[in-house]
C-alpha cells in the first residue's frame, strides 16, 4: 500500500480458491504487503463471507467447485447486501485466453489475472483499485441518500428536519415525524420476522411509500428495514391517516410473504406537535422519539399498529 495513504486497518481480502498451491501464492504477496486475507473455497462460501464481512477486496478463481467465478461476480454485485465499489479479481491458474479474459471482464470483474503472475504488478493495480474504492466509500458516506432505495439516508433525514422544522417554526405550523416497519402477520399465527424476504419487502415498501407521501414529505430509510417520513404541516390525525393510507394501499395489492397465510403489516411510532413555533424539541428530537414509540411497539402484545411517543411509558422511552 502507498505510504501516504494507508488506512486505518488493514484491506481486507476474501480470496477464493481451492487450489492450495496458487492460494498460498496469492497469500504470499498479499500478507507481507499489508492486507489481511480472508479464505473462502467454495462459491456459496464466497457468497456468505462477502455478505458478512464485507471485505475491501475479492480474489477468487475462474473455476470454484460448485460454480463459475463469472457467476459469483454476478451475483455479488446483484445482491443489495455487497458493496458494489468493492474491487472484484478473477484469477487463474494457467495461461489466459481471450474468451476467458472479455468473459471476467463483461461479468463485472475488475481485472483477469492469470500466470504467470507479475507479483509488483499485481500490488500496483490493487493499491490503485482500493485507492478508488476508499473514494468511493468516502463519497457515499458523505451522501444524503440510501443507495438501496434513493430515499434520503438518516444524515439526509438530518438535514430535511433541520430545514422543515425552520420553515415550520417560521409559519408556526405543525410537524409529524413517523418511523415505520414491515412486519409478516397472520391471522391466529401472529407475527414473524421477514428473514429471507427482506431485500424483495424493502424494494417494494421504498416504491409504495414514493408513491403515498407528498412532494413537501422527506422520506427516509433509517436501518435495515425500517422506515421514517418527516410530514410538514401534519398534525398527530395527520400521521395516522398516513400511515393508514400505506397500509391500504398495502392491503389493495396484497403481497404474501414466506407461508402464503402472512401478509405485508405496518407496525409504526410517531411524534407530532401542532405548532412547532411552541415546541420544545427540535425535528431531529422528533424523529428520535418516533423510533423510540416504534420500538416500543414491538414489544407490546397489543396489536395495536401505532403509537404516539406520549402514550410511551416513561422508562421505555429512556
Amino acid at each position: 500500500m502507498s505510504e501516504n495513504e494507508k488506512p486505518s486497518r488493514p484491506p481486507l481480502v476474501l480470496l477464493a480458491n481451492d487450489q492450495e498451491w496458487s492460494a498460498r501464492s496469492l497469500e504470499s504477496i498479499l500478507g507481507p504487503n499489508g492486507y489481511a486475507v480472508l479464505r473462502a473455497y467454495t462459491g456459496k462460501q464466497v457468497l456468505d463471507l462477502a455478505r458478512s464481512a464485507q471485505p475491501d477486496l475479492v480474489i477468487m478463481d475462474i473455476r470454484l467447485p460448485d460454480m463459475g467465478g463469472g457467476d459469483v461476480c454476478k451475483q455479488l454485485l446483484d445482491d443489495v447486501r455487497f458493496n458494489a465499489s468493492t474491487p472484484i479479481l478473477i484469477t487463474t491458474s494457467g495461461p489466459a485466453e481471450r474468451s476467458q479474459r472479455l468473459a471476467a471482464l463483461q461479468s463485472g470483474a475488475w481485472e483477469f489475472v492469470s500466470q504467470p503472475l507479475d507479483g509488483e504488478v499485481l500490488l500496483l493495480k490493487l493499491d490503485a483499485f482500493m485507492r478508488s474504492k476508499r473514494e468511493a466509500d468516502r463519497l457515499r458516506a458523505e451522501s444524503l441518500l440510501d443507495p438501496t432505495t434513493g430515499l434520503y439516508n438518516m444524515r439526509g433525514l438530518v438535514r430535511r428536519a433541520r430545514e422543515i422544522s425552520a420553515e415550520a417554526q417560521r409559519l408556526k405550523a405543525p410537524i409529524a415525524c413517523v418511523a415505520f416497519a414491515p412486519v409478516a402477520e397472520a391471522p391466529d399465527l401472529g407475527e414473524r420476522s421477514l428473514n429471507g424476504d427482506t431485500e424483495h419487502v424493502i424494494d417494494y415498501l421504498a416504491s409504495l411509500v414514493r408513491r403515498c407521501g407528498r412532494v413537501s414529505d422527506a422520506i427516509g430509510r433509517l436501518g435495515p428495514t425500517d422506515f421514517a417520513i418527516i410530514a410538514p404541516a401534519t398534525a398527530s390525525g395527520g400521521a395516522v391517516r398516513m400511515m393508514q393510507r400505506i397500509q391500504e394501499t398495502m392491503d389493495a395489492e396484497p403481497r404474501s410473504i414466506g407461508d402464503a397465510a402472512h401478509k405485508l403489516r405496518i407496525r409504526a411510532g410517531y411524534c407530532a406537535v401542532p405548532d412547532f413555533s411552541e415546541s420544545t424539541v427540535d425535528a431531529v428530537e422528533m424523529l428520535l422519539r418516533a423510533t423510540t414509540a416504534l420500538r416500543y411497539l414491538r414489544t407490546e402484545e397489543s396489536g395495536v399498529p401505532i403509537r404516539s411517543f406520549e402514550d410511551v411509558p416513561l422508562r421505555s422511552a429512556l
